[in-house]
């Protein structure tokens, strides 16, 4: 089994704009290769390699298939570090975005109209983060600016996820 990082362990391109069937295919070779049942009559010690690398490949696909969790494999592979915890400047009129979000997810509170036209902003936004992120990962190979993208899209889940939560009172 070979594969010093996700892409390579599947045998694909490291790339962020990625073929999801391709991934998946890959996956399910990788995973039917490392399979414990496969193992059933080795040694403890093959046995333990074998679930090894089928938790390896696993957590592989998790964070490639997730297009947010790829671009931060694929920053943190390029050596940024992309300071989640402790850093928490970002572009200024992101700042103003997300303060006008905000605004909008506390007036929206109790109004499925209006809860659905910030999930719309936010699908969008996700939409615009990705088509910057294939652009400054696969072409222009910017991994500091793409950092600062990831960043904020972590923003922008995090707020989606505030807003899956807020039910509209009735």
């Amino acid at each position: 089994m070979a594969g010093d990082d996700h892409f390579s362990l599947f045998g694909l391109p490291a790339r962020f704009d990625l073929d999801g069937q391709a991934l998946e295919t890959a996956w399910r070779a990788v995973a039917a290769q490392v399979h414990p049942d496969r193992y059933a009559t080795a040694s403890p010690a093959e046995r333990r390699v074998a679930m090894q690398w089928a938790a390896r490949a696993n957590e592989a696909y998790r964070q490639l298939r997730d297009p947010l969790l790829r671009a931060r494999y694929l920053c943190e592979q390029a050596g940024v570090d992309l300071q989640t915890e402790s850093n928490t400047s970002m572009d200024g009129a992101f700042l103003m975005q997300q303060m006008t979000w905000r605004e909008m997810l506390d007036d929206a509170r109790g109004d499925a109209g209006a809860l659905a036209a910030l999930q719309g902003e936010l699908e969008q936004a996700r939409a615009t983060m990705r088509a910057t992120l294939t652009r400054l990962l696969d072409d222009e190979r910017d991994y500091a600016a793409a950092g600062l993208k990831v960043r904020e899209w972590m923003f922008v889940e995090k707020l989606a996820e505030e807003l899956a939560h807020a039910q509209p009172a009735g």
